[in-house]
């Protein structure tokens, strides 16, 4: 078999695969398997939860190189934000978050930057001294466009079997046969709102439960002028705790619950988390979870089970995940899912009382 044949069999089962594990060929946004590390890319009410003074956060995603290479999924997301004190007790939290997703050949890039503010309301100590609860109200304003490039993919008409030898190969030269003028949507605008409640019963127990729903608005993204297309609203539910084992050894389960239009996923484990508890703070996790999805058939199966490591260095905080494949996605990508990098500073307050917040 000529390699464009056999690698264009390979190609079309992945993508024959994929296809079949959505539950429609609509758009969605793109997710980190560490959700516990993008948190305003999660829900705007964890901005300024954090015990410092203003946090930078750094995420990257590849998913199905095994099989795409280059045109593998590639999702950036950053964030920084800062917190200041209301009164006694109460914060707001002010930042900036950018997201970044491509896509494929056609470089399919969904773009988004926004304005994300909160305002944490402490709710009064709990029945020990040492607790601490807190409602959160958070927002997120901006814009964000879709872009792809017609340039690098090929169609059908383009598809050429030399009768002569039977060679088949691509002519970029040739027309599409599509009528494609426009390659980005219109610049739309965005909103997204959460809420979160935590309480900190101490050092090392805590939990928290939350929940956020985006694209408020249902914007158009379209990419013609005369049609409508809107993009469904994400809504987005959390909750997740530490459990202290020892003085040195904790847990800290959690569970994130998406939907968007059709789609349904829940992310849900737990990492363990030793620290050596000295004044410069050396701690080290690891963790297992497992991703769970609709497919076409509106059936809900694990989809990959994802394996992570995290080094905390006082300020910084480090981390790895890998996601193993366990679908029908596996047979076409090898089990090799999606790899994945966070990395998190915290600055911390010049204040002598430090704001209390949860591990996540």
């Amino acid at each position: 078999m000529p390699p464009f044949y056999s690698n264009c069999k390979v190609l079309f089962g992945f993508l024959l695969a994929f296809v079949l594990a959505l539950p429609e060929a609509q758009a969605q946004d793109p997710r980190f398997s560490q959700f516990y590390a993008s948190p305003v890319q999660v829900n705007p009410a964890l901005t300024g939860v954090f015990p410092g003074e203003y946090r930078f956060v750094a995420n990257y995603r590849t998913q199905n190189y095994a099989v795409l290479g280059n045109q593998a999924y590639k999702s950036i997301g950053a964030s920084g934000e800062w917190r200041r004190s209301v009164g006694q007790d109460d914060y707001f939290g002010l930042g900036l978050v950018a997201l970044r997703d491509q896509v494929g050949e056609s470089r399919f890039t969904q773009g988004r930057a926004v304005v994300t503010g909160s305002f944490l309301k402490h709710l009064g100590s709990g029945r020990y001294r040492s607790s601490d609860q807190f409602l959160v109200a958070g927002a997120q304003a901006g814009i964000g466009q879709w872009r792809y490039d017609f340039d690098k993919p090929w169609f059908s008409q383009q598809f050429f079997v030399d009768p002569a030898n039977q060679q088949a190969f691509v002519d970029y030269n040739l027309p599409t046969g599509e009528d494609l003028n426009v390659n980005s949507t219109d610049i739309f605008l965005d909103f997204s709102a959460g809420l979160l409640y935590y309480n900190v019963l101490d050092e090392n127990n805590s939990f928290y439960i939350g929940g956020a729903m985006h694209h408020l608005t249902e914007p158009n993204v379209s990419f013609l002028d005369d049609q409508s297309e809107k993009l469904y609203r994400r809504w987005v539910g959390q909750a997740g705790a530490e459990l202290s084992v020892t003085r040195e050894l904790s847990l800290l389960p959690a569970v994130l619950v998406m939907g968007q239009g059709p789609a349904f996923s829940t992310t849900a484990g737990l990492n363990l988390r030793y620290s050596n508890h000295d004044w410069r703070e050396v701690a080290i996790r690891a963790g297992i979870w497992g991703h769970v999805a609709n497919q076409l058939d509106d059936k809900v199966g694990l989809e990959s089970t994802i394996i992570s490591a995290i080094l905390e260095v006082e300020r910084w905080q480090f981390g790895l995940s890998y996601d193993i494949t366990v679908s029908n996605l596996a047979t076409a990508n090898n089990s090799r899912g999606a790899f994945e990098l966070s990395l998190i500073y915290v600055h911390p307050e010049k204040t002598r009382f430090k704001t209390v917040c949860p591990k996540f």
